[in-house]
Order: structure tokens, then sequence, then C-alpha cells
């Protein structure tokens, strides 16, 4: 192999090999754009225009959507511009009906597999610490955990497929319009306990009252979800991020 080919082979491996970092560089900027508001819910992205703003391939562009999308940030349809995720309120409360179906089923075969609950009270102590340093995001990161968890532990792959596809983009969508508000954790400190019990229920191998009690739980969250979200931050009371 001549000099001319060893440089060009190593320069093509190097570029193969800083590609994912690449895409992922770029999902971060654009998921920053998303969760700050620039990008508001429903709005197109526009592939050529991002690349130009971010001084990329339009195909780079491309794979950093395709992350977003396996995210939840970002809906994606056949021969269309990705959107950034949005849900009316009426998609809000259709979403929580079918996750009190859904996370109850769950929580009940978990229950009857008697399932190691290791997992759901870590996410619920996550939860905690971040209600307690005021942060948000890392509590909504710590309750989307707990859900998937949830669902893990039903040893269904079905139904544990069914919920990401639900709850990816859901708290994607909850997440932008935290941030978009400027609220705290306090809005949430309340429903900690109601984690808690999902868990202790579990734990007990109390099915049929585990299901019962996350449909219940989840009509409770429903009734006040997305006023909740859309509440303004007051002055002086913005929470840490």
């Amino acid at each position: 192999m001549s000099k001319k080919q060893i440089t060009k082979h190593v320069t093509k491996r190097m570029a193969a090999e800083s590609e994912p970092l690449v895409k992922h560089a770029l999902a971060d900027r654009l998921r920053a754009e998303i969760v700050s508001g620039v990008l508001k819910p429903g709005s197109r992205i526009v592939e050529g225009t991002w690349g130009r703003k971010f001084s990329v391939a339009q195909g780079s562009i491309r794979e950093a959507i395709n992350i977003l999308a396996q995210e939840g940030f970002v809906a994606k349809a056949a021969g269309r511009s990705a959107r950034v995720v949005s849900l009316s309120e009426d998609d809000v409360l259709r979403l929580y009906e079918l996750r009190g179906a859904l996370e109850g089923l769950a929580g009940r075969l978990a229950a009857e597999n008697k399932a190691d609950t290791e997992g759901l009270q870590a996410a619920v102590d996550g939860m905690r610490r971040a209600v307690k340093r005021g942060r948000a995001p890392e509590l909504l990161d710590a309750d989307l955990a707990f859900h998937l968890e949830l669902c893990r532990l039903s040893q269904n792959t079905f139904l544990l497929e069914h919920a990401r596809r639900i709850l990816l983009p859901f708290f994607a969508f909850v997440r932008m319009r935290v941030v978009a508000s400027g609220q705290g954790t306090s809005p949430w400190s309340h429903d900690l306990e109601a984690h808690q019990r999902i868990h202790d229920l579990v734990q007990e191998g109390e099915a049929r009252i585990v299901e019962q009690y996350i449909q219940q739980v989840m009509g409770r969250f429903a009734a006040r979800a997305y006023d909740q979200w859309e509440k303004k931050a007051q002055p002086g009371k913005r929470g840490k991020r």
C-alpha cells in the first residue's frame, strides 16, 4: 500500500470514527434549541436551514434528528419534514387514560412476578433528590425512569415496547413545557408519595390493588397536568436548572 493510499485509509477511518460524535453533538445542540423554546412544539425542523446554521452537511442534521426522534423530542412521518413533538390538552388526557391501563397492567404483572423493585426505589430516590435541589429536568428524568422500569418489570416485551412509544414523546413534551415556563419542582413534590406507594404495592405483591391504584393516580395526574405545565413562573421564584 502506497503512502497516499495509507493516508486516504487513515483519513477515512478517522472520519468514520468521528461521525457518531458529530451527530450526537448536533443532536445535543438541536435538543437545546427545542428545550429552550427556540424550536417550539409543532414547528418544522428544516434540515437545510439547520445545516447552514451549524455549518454542517444536511445529512448530519438528518442523523441528529433521527436521534431526537428516538428520544421522543421529534416526530417524523414518511415524506415529511420532522416536527418538534406537540400534544394538545385533549391528547394529554387520552394519553393518561392509556397510561392508566398500560401501566396498571404492568404493575399487576410485576407484583404477580414478585419482581425485584430495587430499580423502582432508585428512581423514587432520584426524584426526591431532584426535588430537594429544585431541579425539574432531573426530576423528570427520574420520573421517566420510574415508569419505564415499572413496565420493564412486567416481563412483557410487547407492553414495554408500547410504553416506550408513549412515554418518550410524552416526557419530552413535558420537559419542553416545564423548562419554557421556568417552573421549579414544587408542583411535583406531592406526587412523590404516589410513586413510593406504587413501589410498595409491587414489592408487597398486591397485584390487583396496585393496578387499581395506578389507574386512579393517572386519573388524578390527568386532571391537572396540562395547566400545571403551562403555568408561568412567578417573579423571583424561578426554579433552578
